[in-house]
């Protein structure tokens, strides 16, 4: 007969969580990404209450009926309201699960690497009030490495450069390891503050968030763009009159907007580079730099990026699961896991939620 602790090695989900400032992803162990959903809440003011996550919450933003409000409860990659994030969380978790089970669950989760030990606690809290049982937290930059192709066994550096919504990391990985690493506050949710102060100020159009991500996704470009003169009509409220406008924008009007955050991300990089012991800046030197996240699909970022650093840039598969399907891959390598784990904050994460029959 089995015994209760090896039934529940069958029955456990093996989930990787990447919480992130934009976007929650998650991953179960030989399933995949099963939710990629944006890091929202809905909230009716009146009642406090939470009405809608993730997507449903995004389709709302900008809409809003009039007593509701869209948050983003991460910032900068951390928990910003931790009660908020831990709502969502707990919904995120029950949608990924198999068969809506009440099973145990491990997960490892990413973490910038700059992280305070309060703020990896509210992720911490966040995951345990999520139901899940076991959480081993992991760097971001690490994840991205392994999801990116890096393998633990390489003795070679590689540098990763993760880009997300609100932070971004350099890592240079060598042996499964960070031999070094920055991490800033911010990311490609700058280039839509700018695109919406620039339309504000010098056009008199109000925008939204929907209208300022389809300008940084569909429209401006990192590199210098061929055609200047290539325009766009971009819709919102008029400043001084209040009512329904629109004006035509060019690439070659946003594009200087777009290089002066893009040139912080790159001179982050660059300094990071000039760090490294001289092994590693020639095995940098060599293969030069891996981008991953959302980011790295701004168009023509790894073009600036290659003339700014003067190294080889490449983007990888599928940048925006980098991290999560690094992070996934630690379950096949539970030795390696056990290495790379930041888990240094006592005995919360180690707590084994009851088994529930």
């Amino acid at each position: 007969m089995l015994k209760i602790s090896s039934l529940k090695k069958l029955v456990t989900d093996s989930m990787a969580v990447d919480l992130g400032t934009a976007s929650t992803i998650i991953a179960v162990k030989g399933r995949g990404v099963v939710l990629d959903e944006p890091s929202l809440v809905a909230i009716n003011e009146l009642t406090e209450e939470i009405v809608a996550f993730g997507q449903e919450a995004a389709d709302m933003t900008g809409r809003e009926g009039r007593d509701i409000n869209v948050l983003a409860p991460m910032r900068g990659g951390v928990v910003g309201d931790f009660e908020r994030t831990k709502k969502m969380l707990a919904h995120f978790v029950k949608v990924a699960k198999t068969g809506g089970s009440n099973i145990s669950i491990h997960a490892v989760m990413s973490m910038v690497s700059d992280v305070t030990h309060v703020e990896q606690r509210a992720l911490l809290n966040a995951a345990d009030d999520a139901g899940i049982g076991k959480v081993f937290m992991m760097e971001e930059g690490l994840a991205a490495a392994f999801g990116a192709g890096v393998l633990p066994t390489d003795k070679r550096a590689s540098a990763i450069v993760d880009i997300g919504a609100g932070t971004t990391n350099v890592a240079v990985i060598a042996k499964g390891s960070i031999v070094h690493s920055t991490s800033e506050r911010f990311g490609s949710n700058q280039i839509n503050e700018v695109l919406a102060t620039h339309l504000r100020r010098h056009r008199g159009l109000q925008v939204g968030e929907e209208t300022t991500e389809h300008l940084k996704t569909s429209f401006v470009t990192a590199f210098l763009p061929d055609d200047i003169s290539r325009a766009t009509e971009v819709r919102g409220r008029d400043v001084q009159s209040g009512s329904p406008s629109a004006v035509e924008v060019t690439t070659g009007e946003l594009y200087p907007i777009v290089e002066a955050i893009v040139r912080r991300i790159a001179e982050t990089v660059k300094d990071t580079l000039t760090e490294l012991r001289p092994e590693v800046a020639a095995d940098i030197y060599d293969r030069g730099v891996i981008l991953t996240g959302g980011g790295a699909l701004l168009d023509g970022l790894d073009q600036y990026m290659r003339s700014h650093i003067n190294l080889a840039v490449t983007i990888s598969d599928d940048p925006r699961w980098a991290t999560v399907n690094g992070l996934v891959k630690m379950f096949d390598d539970p030795e390696l896991l056990e290495r790379v784990a930041r888990n240094e904050l006592g005995a919360l994460q180690n707590a084994e939620v009851p088994f529930e029959a």
